[in-house]
């Protein structure tokens, strides 16, 4: 078994501050060799994504335009882990902003690195259950999100059939999927 040794960075490049990231370029070191080469970076806060589940087992899904597909999505609630925020805290508080739902009880399912050939961060799923619709929600300036209700037993449907096809969103569900096999759970 060959060990990989961290790649030496040599010099920290120009930091550009997008608000919701921050992008730059570093030189690193092949430690094989010593050569130099570009890697750049995408600093990002963790992320949350949130299976949101009524008590009479419809999954709340959200559809919104996407800039870098330029098409409108079918998606779960999710958005930015605050600094200083519980993971969990943020998928409630996320969940009810982007949809007016608050959940009864809110199960971690995993995390997954989005990116990590050029990203920092985490995203977090979790499961809320026992969700109760409180009020229209309270989108962010910049969301136009509109809100639906699909049976829980079509969820499988939609991810086969491309209607679900972000692939954070893809992997929230194998997470549930493997928290409800595993043993003792729910």
């Amino acid at each position: 078994m060959s060990l990989i040794k961290p790649w030496p960075r040599l010099r920290r490049g120009l930091e550009h501050d997008y608000r919701v990231l921050k992008v730059r370029q570093d030189v690193v070191a092949d430690p094989r060799t010593g050569h130099e080469h570009p890697r750049v970076l995408i600093d990002c806060p963790d992320w949350v994504n949130v299976i949101a589940v009524t008590k009479d087992e419809q999954v709340v899904l959200i559809r919104q335009y996407r800039f870098g597909t330029e098409e409108t999505t079918l998606e779960i609630p999710g958005g930015m882990v605050e600094p200083g925020e519980d993971p969990g805290a943020a998928a409630a508080r996320e969940l009810e902003e982007e949809t007016g739902y608050v959940p009864g009880r809110v199960v971690r399912l995993g995390q997954v690195h989005p990116n990590p050939a050029i990203q920092n961060n985490l995203c977090h799923s979790y499961l809320a259950l026992d969700c109760v619709k409180q009020h229209e929600g309270k989108q962010d300036e910049g969301e136009d999100i509109a809100v639906e209700l699909h049976p829980r037993s079509a969820v499988t449907q939609l991810l086969q059939s491309g209607a679900i096809s972000h692939s954070l969103v893809v992997v929230a569900f194998f997470l549930e999927r493997l928290h409800a096999e595993a043993p003792g759970s729910r």
